[in-house]
């Protein structure tokens, strides 16, 4: 076993990447030579490295230092490769692991990745490859480690949790927040349900001047006409029956802040009309009064409907639609973010182990697939409910596929696990069924970064692209 360590002038592409600390990597090779050889290749990017040449050698350091990423060979006695990966992804949840092998077969490389390995490289390596490899797996690490300087970056920002997220989607989001919050103008937040309308107008509201006054919400979608408009604009005593003394509606306490409208499309016309007069003129009118009351405040909007359409069907005002939307947000489903299921995961874990007092040491890869290929129709608020769900289950501290509710424990549709076929089990199928399973298996393991299964699979993104159509993969 050896340690190097070599200074060289690294990449001053940007400031992060200057200031990024050296990338660790562990390598495992029973070939003492071949592990040199890597890790000298390492060592000219700027890595540090170090060596182990047996399995029991390797477990050992893993057990007593943090790594970047591990590279092992598949073939060693004692403990082999995929015992390496089991190993590290107990101990160290968050590093890659690249598996190297002279003796590659379809069955090893998709047990690999669908175990959790980064990649699965074969003998002779390409050496460059090897080194953009490890690039890509240390910036996977680095960008899960940043989860934690993120999240308090946005509590610093925003003022409050729960906006989690690292996507290019949600980097826009936040972007697009971070300038409009400041102003006074309405804003129309537009998604499905469950991918956090609440959390962002919050993050408007708390990002804005009105941050010191109240932030009021109303759901128009749970209230009949009567109370919504009790609610919204107050009323006075005897308005109507059960009206026994006077009452201060939404708009009246939010003032100086901002008022909340939640499922805006589902208001009911007559009460849309005298929103409209509201933010005409800023003075509401308690039911069963005629005496206007001067209000101000800022009105940010939510729905998961379509409201062009429910315009043109009647059903909604267009110049009140025109009103809340001044500047409009849509906020992306899960599944078109699904780069942040692994970093939202993580965060509801933390916050389900403290709020449950459970000592969650980290998820399967298993779980993980499962929870990356789930279509999440109930989006970021579903997630955070299996992952409760999950964490109070748990009995031994890691989360598996055991913990996961009935829903999410199945096969997925799925007709093969190649993960679990043997090689006399593919005997007989044409080529085109095996090209097709490995495929489809590889766009799993990558979440479905056609780039990256590509690259894994030795062809052009082009053909990865013609192959997809041709199998009719998705």
């Amino acid at each position: 076993m050896t340690e190097r360590v070599t200074h060289l002038e690294r990449s001053t592409k940007s400031q992060d990447t200057a200031s990024a600390p050296p990338v660790k990597v562990l390598i495992i090779d029973n070939d003492q030579d071949h592990a040199e050889t890597m890790a000298e290749a390492l060592e000219r990017a700027g890595c540090v490295c170090r060596t182990a040449t047996s399995g029991p050698e390797g477990a050992k350091l893993i057990r007593e230092e943090e790594f970047d990423v591990i590279i092992t060979d598949l073939v060693m006695n004692e403990i082999d490769g995929l015992g390496i990966l089991t190993l590290a992804k107990q101990e160290q949840p968050e590093t890659e692991v690249i598996l190297v092998t002279g003796h590659g077969t379809i069955q090893s490389a998709v047990t690999a990745m669908r175990e959790g390995a980064f990649n699965y490289l074969l003998k002779p390596l390409d050496l460059a490859q090897l080194r953009a490899v490890v690039q890509k797996a240390a910036e996977n690490v680095r960008l899960r480690r940043a989860n934690v300087e993120l999240h308090r970056r946005l509590d610093e920002t925003f003022g409050f949790e729960g906006i989690v997220g690292n996507s290019p989607q949600m980097r826009a989001v936040l972007e697009k927040v971070r300038r409009i919050a400041p102003t006074n103008a309405t804003v129309l937040i537009l998604g499905e349900t469950g991918t956090g309308k609440e959390l962002i107008a919050q993050a408007i509201h708390q990002n804005s001047p009105r941050k010191n006054k109240p932030f009021v919400a109303l759901n128009c979608a749970a209230l009949s006409e009567n109370i919504l408009e009790s609610e919204l604009f107050g009323h006075v005593k005897g308005a109507f029956t059960d009206a026994c003394s006077d009452r201060v509606g939404k708009f009246e306490y939010a003032h100086g802040g901002t008022l909340f409208l939640d499922e805006v499309g589902d208001m009911p016309m007559a009460t849309q009309i005298k929103l409209l007069r509201v933010l005409e003129n800023g003075e509401i009118t308690r039911v069963g009064s005629n005496d206007p009351i001067k209000v101000n405040v800022r009105v940010l909007s939510a729905t998961n409907q379509d409201l062009e359409a429910l315009v043109e069907a009647g059903r909604f005002r267009r110049d009140l639609y025109h009103r809340l939307n001044v500047v409009s947000i849509r906020l992306p489903s899960l599944v078109e973010r699904s780069q942040d299921i692994p970093i939202l995961t993580d965060h509801f874990i933390k916050t389900f182990s403290k709020k449950h007092g459970k000592q969650i040491k980290g998820m399967t890869p298993a779980a993980r697939h499962r929870l990356q290929t789930h279509n999440w129709p109930g989006n970021v608020r579903e997630l955070r409910n299996v992952i409760e769900s999950m964490v109070v289950v748990d009995y031994d501290g890691i989360l598996d596929v055991d913990d996961l509710p009935e829903h999410l424990a199945g096969d997925n549709g799925r007709q093969v696990d190649p993960g679990n076929v043997s090689l006399a089990a593919l005997v007989g199928r044409s080529m085109d069924e095996l090209e097709k399973m490995f495929i489809a298996e590889t766009l799993r393991a990558t979440g479905g970064n056609r780039e990256e299964a590509a690259r894994m699979l030795g062809i052009g993104e082009r053909t990865l692209y013609r192959k997809i159509k041709e199998y009719g993969l998705s």
